[in-house]
């Protein structure tokens, strides 16, 4: 057994199920999440990678299997729980507020103030020299933290959203499709601040179809199809090339190739 075994996963699911009446959304999923690693989730549509998300996220609860959190076996009931607990999850579609600066996204919802009684206010100089100073902590040299989040790229407002987990005490970060919309520099700079996440020694849950993407950050693998898990793999058992035939079908691949060929004049 390695020494990364030995060690009391941040997250852990153990035959995790989730139904919704007779549908089927995930059966018997098991993945670890350990500090200092990232863990990609790799599925197509459809394959269980949104539901099992929203259960590390305290969204829904699973149904069958155990969930624990620092080794403790417990059930999220809510997002603010599960952040509570250090699991911070940045979606795909950011919860931004796109006309408003950098620096009042990187602190919506948790606004330091000054003053008291009617002379209380937002405390905005703390909040702009914090947001320049954990992005810069980050390696993201945002000159301008008063331009609207808006005006930023699809790959920054994913690194500034990274950096605002980061510095709320985040112990779990779950990224859902991070590079989904992204060319290949923007995607590149993402997956950058994804592994300065992990040696900062957060745990990553890393979402994509991407198995390139994955590899490159990528620690442990776990690949869903249509709920169920149909592989778990750490880095040192599984080549890019074997990642990427598992993740598009494998078997199912060769039986279509050998049946173009026979249809083939």
């Amino acid at each position: 057994m390695t020494q990364t075994d030995t060690r009391t996963p941040l997250v852990e699911l153990s035959g995790v199920s989730k139904h919704y009446g007779t549908v089927r959304a995930l059966e018997g999923v098991s993945l670890q999440v350990h500090a200092g690693e990232i863990t990609c989730v790799l599925g197509d549509n459809g394959a269980g990678k949104s539901t099992l998300i929203k259960m590390i996220a305290g969204l829904h609860r699973h149904d069958d299997g155990v969930l624990r959190v620092e080794g403790e076996e417990t059930t999220l009931s809510s997002p603010r729980e599960a952040l509570d607990r250090g699991i911070a999850t940045v979606y795909q579609d950011l919860a931004v507020v796109g006309l408003m600066p950098v620096w009042r996204n990187f602190f919506l919802g948790s606004e330091p103030t000054r003053g008291t009684g009617p002379f209380k206010r937002m405390d905005v100089d703390l909040m702009r020299r914090t947001t320049h100073a954990e992005l810069l902590r980050m390696g993201i040299d945002l000159r301008d933290v008063d331009q609207p989040i808006g005006t930023l790229s699809g790959g920054e407002r994913q690194c500034v959203a990274i950096a605002r987990a980061v510095h709320f005490g985040a112990k779990v970060l779950v990224l859902d499709e991070p590079t989904a919309a992204l060319g290949v520099k923007q995607s590149g700079v993402v997956l950058k601040y994804v592994a300065a996440a992990r040696d900062q020694g957060l745990g990553v849950v890393l979402i994509t179809h991407n198995p390139h993407h994955a590899y490159l950050v990528g620690d442990r693998f776990v690949l869903l199809k249509r709920g169920t898990m149909v592989g778990h793999h750490t880095r040192d058992e599984i080549t890019l090339d074997e990642l990427t035939r598992q993740m598009a079908g494998g078997s199912e691949l060769d039986d279509l190739r050998h049946e173009l060929e026979k249809s083939t004049p």
